[in-house]
C-alpha cells in the first residue's frame, strides 16, 4: 500500500484547518459597532411609537419595532451642554465641572474657555483604546480652546474621536441672518441702549463746547468718547458677530465654513455620516451621530417643507427621521446589521416656550410635565430610547425600567470587551435589561440635577413597581400659571427663579406620570420612608462629589492631595475670548465656505 496519497492529503488538511480556524476566530473575536444617534431638543412625545399620531417617524418607529424600546429613559441634565458631559462620561455633569450655579447653564461662545476637561474620559476614549475606528458627525457644544486660538484642548478630537465633521458649538437663532438673537438677550439690549445714550451725550457735549455754552474741558468729552467707543465695540463685537463666531463648521481641527450655511448642512451630515460608515464596514467602529434636528433655528428644507402637519417643527422632524432611515439603509445594505447596534435618543426634552403664536417651533413632551431646562420635571428629562440589534436583541420588546443616558457609557466598555479599570461612573451597562436577562435596573436611586443645585431624587424601592419622585424645589413658572417660563424663555435654578418646598413634592410616577397629584402622609403610607430612603441616598451620593471647584471659589468636599476640577461655567470661562476665536483666514477677517467635492 503506497502511503504518497496520504503525505500529500496531509498538509492540504492542515492548510484547510488553519484557514477554518482563522475564519472562525475572526467571526468569533469581531467586536460590535456602535452607531449612536441623538437628536437635539427633541421631546419624547414627537415621536410616532412614543405615541404620537400626527408627525410621521416610520424610520424610528422601524428601529423599535426591530429592536428594544426604553419606556422610562432619562437625562441627567435638562441641557445640552451638562447633558451632553454626562452622556459622554458615563457621569453626573457636576463631576466634570460643566454644572451652573447661575443664569447660564450652558456654553454660549465658541471663543470661551469653558468646555469638557483633559481629565474626563470619554467612551470614545476607551474604545480608541481597544482599536476602535470613532468618528462624530453633526453637534459638539462641549467647548474647543482653552488657552489660546488652536490649542483644542476641549474639541472631539482631544476625546477619543479620530475623526470629526460638523458643529463645534450649536444651532442658535442667529446662525440664521435676520433673527433676534437669544445669546444674553438682556445683555446686548442694555449695552445698545447705553451706546445710544452716551452716543446723544456725547453729540450734546460736543455741542455745547462748539456752541460755548458751558465750559466742557476736551479731556471729559475724549473720556466720553472712549467709553462709547468701547461699549460699541463691546456691543458689536461679538453679540452682532455670532452668526461668524459661533456658527461654523469645522473637519477635524481645521475651520472648513465660517459662517456655515444652513441649507445644506443636513445633506451635508448625512453623507458624513454615510460615509464613515463605508470607510471603516471592514473594521469595529463607534459613530455619533450627533443630529443638529430639531434645535431651532429650523431648517427649511425643499423636500420636506410644508409636508408636516406639525408646521416647521413638524417637517423638521420629519427629514430627521428620513435621515436615521438613509443611515439605517447604509448599514443594512453593507450587510452590517447582525453586527452593528443602534441606538436612538435626545439629549433633552422638547423646549416648550421656543413657540410661535402656531406652536410650530418647541417640541411636545406628551403626558409628561415641563420641558428643557426646568430641572426634574419629566417633561425636560424623559427622552425616547430605542436600541437595535437583529440577533442579539429581542425585536419590540419594551422595558419600563428606570435607564439613563449615562448607561451608554459602561453598555459600550462592556461590548467593546474593555475590563481595564476605570473612575466611578454613575451608569450601568443595559444589555442584561435589553436582552430580557434582567427584569430590574440597576438604578434604585437616579438624581435629577438644575445646574449644581440637586432638584429632585427618582427612587425605585426594591421589590417594588413604584417608582418615587421627590421634588426639593421647582420653577417658577411666568406668567403664573403658565406651564414654562414663557417671560424668561427659559427657567431659571437660583434665587427667585425658584420656590423651595419643605417638605418636599412626592410623586409616584408609576399610577401619575405627569405629576399631577402630589403624595401627602394621608395618600401615601410609605411618605415617611420615602422621605428618609432619598435623604440617606443623597447624603451618599454627595459624599462621592468631591474636589469640585465652584464659581464662588469654594470647594466641595475639598482635599488637598487630589487635583480640583475646575468649574467650567463660571463667567471666567464663558464669556467671548477674541484669542480664543476659532477662524479660517485672518482673524478677524474670518470667512469660507465648504468645498462640497471633498470626498
Amino acid at each position: 500500500m503506497s502511503f504518497r496519497p496520504i503525505l500529500l492529503v496531509i498538509p492540504l488538511l492542515a492548510i484547510l484547518l488553519a484557514t477554518g480556524n482563522y475564519v472562525t476566530g475572526a467571526e468569533v473575536d469581531r467586536r460590535p459597532n456602535f452607531i449612536l444617534m441623538m437628536a437635539d431638543d427633541l421631546g419624547i412625545g414627537d415621536v410616532g411609537c412614543y405615541g404620537n399620531d400626527t408627525i410621521r417617524t416610520p424610520n424610528i418607529d422601524r428601529l423599535a419595532s426591530e429592536g428594544v424600546k426604553l419606556s422610562q429613559h432619562i437625562t441627567a441634565a435638562p441641557l445640552c451642554t451638562p447633558s451632553r458631559a454626562a452622556f459622554m462620561t458615563g457621569r453626573y455633569a457636576l463631576r466634570s465641572g460643566l454644572g451652573s450655579t447661575g443664569r447660564v447653564q450652558v456654553l454660549l461662545f465658541l471663543g470661551g474657555s469653558g468646555g469638557l476637561p483633559l481629565s474626563e474620559t470619554t467612551f470614545a476614549m476607551r474604545l480608541q483604546q481597544q482599536g476602535y475606528i470613532t468618528g462624530l458627525v453633526g453637534k459638539w457644544h462641549l467647548g474647543l480652546n482653552c488657552e489660546h486660538r488652536g490649542d483644542h484642548c476641549h474639541h472631539p478630537n482631544q476625546h477619543g474621536f479620530s475623526y470629526y465633521y460638523g458643529l463645534p458649538f450649536t444651532l442658535f437663532s442667529d446662525c440664521v441672518p435676520g433673527n433676534e438673537s437669544v445669546v444674553l438677550a438682556d445683555l446686548q439690549h442694555m449695552l445698545q441702549s447705553l451706546s445710544l445714550w452716551l452716543g446723544l451725550g456725547l453729540v450734546t457735549l460736543v455741542f455745547v463746547r462748539l456752541c460755548g455754552l458751558f465750559k466742557v474741558s476736551f479731556f471729559f468729552i475724549a473720556a466720553v468718547a472712549c467709553v462709547s467707543i468701547l461699549l460699541v465695540a463691546v456691543w458689536i463685537v461679538p453679540f452682532q458677530l455670532l452668526p461668524t463666531w459661533n456658527c461654523i463648521i469645522m473637519r477635524n481641527q481645521e475651520v472648513i465654513e465660517q459662517p456655515m450655511t444652513l441649507e445644506t448642512l443636513p445633506q451635508r451630515i448625512l453623507g458624513e455620516a454615510q460615509n464613515f460608515i463605508k470607510r471603516n464596514a471592514d473594521r469595529p467602529f463607534l459613530l455619533f451621530l450627533s443630529l443638529a434636528h430639531v434645535h431651532t433655528p429650523l431648517f427649511t428644507t425643499p423636500a420636506f417643507a410644508g409636508k408636516s402637519r406639525h408646521g416647521s417643527y413638524g417637517d423638521n422632524i420629519e427629514e430627521m427621521d428620513w435621515i436615521i432611515g438613509q443611515v439605517t439603509e447604509t448599514v443594512d445594505s453593507l450587510g452590517l446589521a447582525n453586527n452593528t447596534l443602534m441606538y436612538f435618543t435626545s439629549d433633552h426634552g422638547g423646549h416648550i416656550e421656543d413657540a410661535d403664536a402656531q406652536g410650530q417651533k418647541g417640541g411636545w413632551n406628551g403626558i409628561y410635565k415641563g420641558g428643557k431646562a426646568m430641572g426634574g420635571w419629566e417633561g425636560g428629562i424623559r427622552v425616547p430610547g430605542i436600541f437595535r440589534w437583529p440577533g442579539r436583541l429581542p425585536a419590540g420588546r419594551e422595558v419600563d425600567e428606570p435607564t439613563s443616558l449615562m448607561d451608554l457609557y459602561p453598555t459600550l466598555k462592556h461590548l467593546a470587551q474593555d475590563t481595564e479599570p476605570d473612575r466611578p461612573l454613575d451608569g450601568h451597562n443595559l444589555m442584561p435589561l435589553l436582552e430580557g436577562k434582567a427584569e430590574r435596573s440597576e438604578h434604585e436611586f437616579l438624581f435629577h440635577y438644575c445646574g449644581i443645585y440637586l432638584n429632585a431624587v427618582r427612587w425605585h424601592p426594591p421589590g417594588s413597581n413604584s417608582i418615587f419622585k421627590v421634588h426639593f424645589f421647582t420653577p417658577n413658572f411666568s406668567p403664573p400659571g403658565a406651564g414654562g417660563c414663557y417671560e424668561t424663555k427659559i427657567c431659571l435654578c437660583h434665587g427667585d427663579h425658584v420656590t423651595h418646598h419643605n417638605p418636599p413634592i412626592v410623586y409616584d410616577l408609576l399610577l401619575d406620570p405627569s405629576e399631577s397629584r402630589p403624595l401627602t402622609h394621608e395618600t401615601e403610607r410609605r411618605f415617611a420612608e420615602i422621605l428618609e430612603q432619598t435623604a440617606k441616598a443623597m447624603e451618599k451620593h454627595r459624599s462621592t462629589l468631591t474636589n469640585l471647584q465652584l464659581s464662588d471659589g469654594t470647594h466641595t468636599n475639598s482635599d488637598a492631595h487630589v487635583h480640583t476640577i475646575p468649574n467650567q461655567m463660571s463667567w471666567e470661562k464663558i464669556l467671548w475670548k477674541p484669542w480664543l476665536q476659532p477662524c479660517c483666514g485672518t482673524f478677524p477677517f474670518c470667512g469660507c465656505k465648504e468645498n462640497t467635492t471633498h470626498s
